[in-house]
């Protein structure tokens, strides 16, 4: 196992270079390699210090969950924005069960409040098939998953992020336009991504 397994130093230069006394309506995106390639995708957005990218890809739950307090409550942002979970059904790191997965999510999200900084809680996006790991029933399990971060939300005021709705096709997969390979979004992928986030943002730094 890597010494450094939840990346705890992965953006420690950039997050020296982070003025926390610079913070009006600034974001920070936590996720794994679908938020990591948003940047690539879409470098304008990320371009300035009002939307921070901290996606790693390949990372689960419990990791962001452990990296959360430098790269999310550090940067003192307004909003942060989270998207997890496809990889602990993948099974990058063990699966116990989705509840387990949920409750990383759910987690960070306090840790975030506590710090009287806005949520945005993300569904997993669509995947039919992992094609590094087949057989992990993700158009099954994400849709479950998804129902638990819903109604986590419903129940504590949390803004949910709908992305599955947007971008799933008939067999719970995603549309074939908006990714490369099943899993990871492409650029018209990100463009319907990016819609409905900056509403979400929009909303919430108006409250």
């Amino acid at each position: 196992m890597h010494l450094d397994w939840p990346r705890m130093n992965y953006f420690d230069d950039q997050n020296k270079v982070v003025d926390p006394e610079i913070n009006g309506g600034r974001v920070v995106f936590m996720g794994n390699s679908i938020t990591q390639g948003w940047s690539q995708y879409m470098p304008e957005m990320f371009d300035n210090q009002n939307y921070i990218n901290r996606g790693i890809g390949g990372q689960t739950t419990p990791q962001m969950l452990l990296r959360f307090r430098q790269d999310v409550i550090a940067l003192q942002p307004k909003v942060v924005v989270i998207l997890a979970g496809t990889n602990d059904i993948a099974g990058n790191t063990p699966l116990k069960d989705l509840e387990t997965v949920a409750g990383h999510m759910f987690s960070m999200a306090e840790l975030a409040l506590a710090h009287d900084i806005k949520v945005i809680l993300c569904s997993v996006i669509p995947a039919a098939e992992y094609p590094w790991r087949k057989g992990k029933n993700p158009q099954t399990k994400i849709p479950q998953l998804n129902q638990m971060i819903q109604n986590y939300c419903i129940e504590n005021d949390i803004y949910y992020l709908d992305y599955f709705r947007a971008m799933t096709n008939e067999k719970n997969g995603l549309i074939k336009s908006y990714g490369y390979d099943g899993v990871h979004p492409n650029e018209e992928g990100y463009k319907v991504m990016s819609l409905l986030v900056e509403k979400a943002i929009d909303r919430l730094l108006e409250r």
